[in-house]
């Protein structure tokens, strides 16, 4: 069985270029290693709700949280050049639920030790 992997990536700024982005991620995740799924669930969110509008964001961001309640994933792997504030919410729900992160971009360890140091 193959591990289910989420992609936590920034969606808010230049939303289009993201998500294009994370689709092109998750292409070269998935062909690489037919072991690994990537998912990235708030795509989907992305499609009926407005991520500019603060209240549809966080309805977003809700259901989002439900797929790290209900540990839906095996890891979480940090994608893109940041880790945006919708990350950092992603990367306290992966602590919180003890599920394993990982820096698909290495840039990023310095800033998730950081984060990791303060909520723990």
């Amino acid at each position: 069985m193959g591990k289910l992997v989420y992609i936590a990536h920034q969606v808010s700024g230049n939303v289009e270029r993201n998500v294009r982005h994370i689709l092109e991620i998750c292409r070269d995740v998935h062909m690489d290693n037919d072991d690994i799924i990537p998912f990235a669930p708030y795509l989907v969110a992305l499609q009926y709700l407005d991520d500019h509008l603060v209240e549809e964001r966080e309805l977003g961001m809700l259901a989002n949280r439900e797929h790290f309640e209900r540990r839906t994933m095996d890891e979480v792997w940090l994608c893109g050049p940041v880790i945006s504030k919708g990350m950092e919410q992603e990367i306290k729900l992966a602590l919180a639920y003890e599920i394993p992160i990982v820096c698909y971009n290495s840039a990023l360890e310095p800033r998730l030790e950081e984060l990791v140091k303060t909520l723990t």
